[in-house]
């Protein structure tokens, strides 16, 4: 089987082209591929298959074989792979779970290396999240994690988040309290669970807890996440620089049902 590892601000797949591959068992497969030692090492595999409404699809399988709905990362990741070896254009449409998402492609010396992203309206509905809170948005509720209570905003990009906003989440026991997030019974089917740090009016500094493949480098719906719920409760302006471990990302949002714009690297 041949294979494209590719990243975007560290947060890193396995591409399969689907176009020319057979992969019979994706879930097996991730979990196999995605080992660190003992694997390829990745935070999954994706698989980018053809498509008659877009350019191509994308199936994104996480480290434990999970399947996800979107990933703002990969998603630049695929169309890239899609400028460089089948269509040169600036504007690449990708299928999704979440929808067709469109890609701008931004190029140096005939390749791609990075792109912005429609990655849609952010959905706030508890129910569509989806979380178990009886209320069409969740904003500031407790959540108790191992004796300890955290202030907790609930939205979709996608795919399910839960925002926490933190004084230093460098000292964050991320691997402890991480799991306790993803699998709380509030949450039907788990959560992505990003911890921010506010460092002026238009800089954000977060680490992610990714469902399916615990903390990640970068996550982009995550990002998006942290700077929509900053944005709206009036903690920062937009554009926004999201510091994550592996990069920088610049998330864009004008506010109620305007869409979310994400653009950073591809390599």
């Amino acid at each position: 089987m041949k294979f494209t590892k590719m990243h975007g601000a560290g947060n890193d797949y396995i591409y399969i082209d689907c176009f020319t591959e057979n992969v019979e068992n994706p879930e097996e497969l991730s979990r196999i591929l995605s080992q660190r030692h003992f694997g390829i090492g990745a935070d999954g595999i994706v698989l980018i298959k053809p498509s008659i409404v877009a350019d191509c699809s994308m199936n994104i399988y996480n480290a434990d074989g999970s399947e996800a709905e979107m990933c703002g990362n990969a998603i630049r990741c695929v169309a890239k792979y899609i400028y460089d070896n089948k269509k040169k254009s600036d504007r690449i449409k990708i299928d999704t779970l979440s929808g067709i998402k469109a890609v701008e492609i931004r190029s140096k010396d005939g390749k791609a290396i990075g792109g912005t992203v429609n990655m849609g309206k952010p959905i706030l509905n508890g129910r569509h999240i989806p979380t178990r809170y009886g209320m069409s948005v969740v904003k500031d509720q407790i959540l108790n994690i191992d004796n300890n209570d955290y202030k907790i905003t609930c939205l979709s990009m996608g795919n399910p988040h839960c925002v926490v906003f933190c004084d230093d989440i460098d000292r964050l026991k991320l691997d402890k309290i991480g799991p306790l997030f993803e699998r709380h019974e509030m949450f039907p089917e788990r959560i992505n669970t990003e911890f921010v740090e506010i460092v002026d009016e238009n800089h954000l500094k977060i680490r992610v807890w990714e469902r399916g493949s615990g903390e990640t480098l970068a996550c982009g719906t995550g990002a998006c996440a942290a700077a929509v719920v900053a944005i709206a409760q009036g903690k920062v302006e937009s554009p926004v620089s999201v510091y994550l471990p592996g990069g920088k990302l610049s998330i864009s949002w004008e506010g109620g049902k305007s869409p979310v714009f994400m653009s950073g690297p591809a390599q």
